[in-house]
């Protein structure tokens, strides 16, 4: 979605929006921790985000690759930086390919500053002079299928402090195609509202953004204060400067200062706030808190599906998937990045676009053997296994095998059912409760358009020891109501499913639309998820030496229980799913696995 579209429709509810900047980290680790932030920080409900420019070699190639990724597997509408320093135009070409193949459809056209070895900014042969014949090239190039938002100086840039220079430059970019203004980091906001009021006054139209940047600490505020040869009000140096050396006091004083600035903004008119964030989530996090702009629950106040929209080339009318990925969303992303349709509306024949090899880039355990050890410690029986899910749970640990982040409050209802299962060695690895009607506003359950009501059928998926899977398949057996499928490694698959087809355990009634359903059970799918799921397990296993208790019982466990996942179609009841497992458990719970390894390696006491 176009940028200019969206801060027109928050110009036409009034209720303020906001966007985040990020820029591409030197190191592997550093992008890595940085994906995690996004991640994360999606959840804040930012309206966009931009990725800036890392010139030549390396850093501009990872701007393409971060832009790609938060597209496509954070579901984040992105903006790319774009500029002229170090761009021939056929680098310029290669950069909006990539940005039209990742499904990107806004740019920022800037310029550029002189690189650093340079004293003043000089254009590379056949490359461009100014942003607006950048500008204007996207926009020949490419006509309407980019949104281009350019830059503004309300108090001049580094080579150019001519307030109507800069203003007659501001007008060509804009005549040149350029549909939404950026500005420069400020801290008076009075100079910045004088400077809104002449950019109208020269007949500049577009939409501004205010380009916001919260306090991290003292030396990094000033640092970049004089960086950007931005005014300090006085009130702020008298309310920093006795509290400079205490980092804490900083980000609280500097919350109070930024967020009442931004609070003078939206009452001004100007709804939309973007963010520099230089790569950190809590001092913006804090101003977006004081502000009152983040949900309590700390999940997205709008939510268009249950679960979380790929922007991806060709994706963003998708809207089925199975419910077996719902912890893993990148991995899903990643396995059927090449299909070339994706379910809208139906699930469709799921044999012809098969799913993604179990080695793409992404879709494995993640983190050091150290790291996977230090969080999940060294289990020697059922039992520790059992407690590491029941502390995920808990919030104890934030993550699984099965599971990239921690557990939401989507599962509080049944929290005690799953914590009962596991306490007897029934390990949840996927759930959701069962939802009667909830409307569409609901802060957990909601989802869609207003106006509408959302249902869901209780869901469970877990692994179950080969020395029950029979007494729990017959008690299924006697429902009428119950759906299941159970596999375990080698593909052992049982089931009740009538058909290969879907099976619907999400959907929603809206205004003016069909009923939508947009997460599914079905056989194939559940099957190119159980070779993941083992996978995964099996990775986990190899964290640990070749000869220690912890990779043998892993490892039985992945080779000999049974992978399954249960539908009560009766939305009707939450609880009744577990009823099934009454008086269930497994036997020698809390043996030690040393007792349970015979001279062949396998395990006993229903782990064969």
């Amino acid at each position: 979605m176009h940028i200019k579209d969206k801060l027109a429709e928050t110009e036409k509810t009034g209720r303020p929006m906001f966007s985040f900047e990020f820029f591409p980290p030197k190191t592997e680790q550093g992008v890595q921790n940085l994906y995690d932030r996004m991640d994360r920080m999606h959840d804040l409900g930012p309206s966009f985000i931009d990725v800036t420019w890392g010139a030549g070699g390396r850093l501009s190639h990872l701007t393409c690759e971060m832009v790609s990724v938060a597209q496509s597997v954070y579901g984040l509408e992105t903006c790319m930086h774009l500029t002229c320093t170090d761009m021939e135009k056929s680098k310029v070409d290669d950069a909006l390919k990539e940005a039209y193949k990742a499904g990107c459809t806004n740019i920022l056209a800037l310029r550029g500053d002189p690189p650093r070895e340079k004293e003043k900014w000089v254009a590379v042969e056949g490359g461009f002079h100014y942003a607006k014949d950048l500008v204007r090239h996207i926009r020949k190039k490419y006509g309407n299928h980019f949104d281009i938002g350019v830059a503004g100086y309300p108090e001049g840039c580094e080579d150019n402090q001519d307030s109507e220079t800069l203003m007659d430059h501001l007008k060509e970019k804009v005549d040149a195609g350029g549909t939404f203004i950026v500005t420069q980091m400020f801290y008076d906001v009075d100079i910045f509202l004088d400077w809104v009021a002449r950019v109208r006054a020269k007949g500049i139209n577009v939409p501004i953004v205010p380009g916001i940047m919260p306090i991290h600490t003292h030396a990094a505020f000033i640092r970049r204060a004089n960086w950007s040869n931005c005014h300090i009000p006085e009130s702020w140096t008298k309310a920093l400067d006795p509290i400079k050396n205490d980092d804490a006091a900083v980000r609280e004083v500097g919350k109070g200062l930024v967020a009442d600035m931004c609070r003078k903004i939206l009452a001004a008119g100007i709804m939309h706030l973007h963010f520099y964030t230089m790569n950190l989530a809590q001092a913006t996090r804090m101003v977006l808190e004081d502000l009152g702009l983040t949900s309590a629950n700390g999940t997205p106040t709008k939510k268009p599906l249950p679960w979380r929209q790929s922007l991806g080339l060709n994706r963003r009318e998708e809207d089925v998937r199975p419910i077996f990925w719902k912890n893993r969303n990148k991995s899903y992303v990643v396995r059927t990045q090449d299909w070339d349709e994706f379910p809208n509306g139906r699930w469709g024949d799921s044999r012809s676009p098969a799913f993604g090899e179990l080695d793409a880039y992404g879709i494995g355990l993640r983190g050091t053997n150290e790291q996977n050890i230090k969080l999940w410690g060294r289990p020697t029986s059922i039992r520790d296994v059992a407690n590491l899910f029941i502390r995920f749970l808990k919030n104890d640990v934030n993550s699984l095998p099965w599971s990239e982040s921690a557990i939401t409050n989507e599962a509080d209802i049944i929290k005690e059912d799953l914590i009962s299962l596991n306490s007897r060695g029934f390990l949840t690895i996927n759930s959701q409760p069962s939802v009667n009607g909830v409307k569409s506003s609901h802060p957990v359950y909601g989802w869609g358009p207003p106006g509408g009501y959302c249902y869901q059928k209780a869901y469970l998926e877990l692994l179950v020891s080969p020395q029950l899977i029979s007494e729990l398949i017959a008690r299924i057996g006697k429902e009428t109501d119950i759906s299941y499928y159970a596999v375990n490694k080698a593909g052992d698959l049982r089931t009740n499913a009538p058909s290969d087809g879907p099976n619907a355990v999400t959907w929603g009634v809206f205004p003016g639309k069909e009923i939508v359903q947009p997460t599914i059970v079905e056989t194939i799918s559940f099957l190119a998820w159980k070779d993941e799921a083992f996978r995964l397990g099996s990775d986990w296993a190899r964290c640990h030496s070749v000869a220690s208790p912890s990779r043998h019982l892993i490892d039985g466990i992945m080779e000999n229980w049974y992978l399954v996942n249960i539908v009560h179609n009766d939305f009707h009841q939450t609880h009744k799913i577990f009823a099934l497992f009454d008086g269930l458990e497994v036997a020698d719970i809390d043996k030690p696995v040393e007792d349970n390894v015979l001279t062949n390696g396998d395990l006993t006491n229903g782990h064969t």
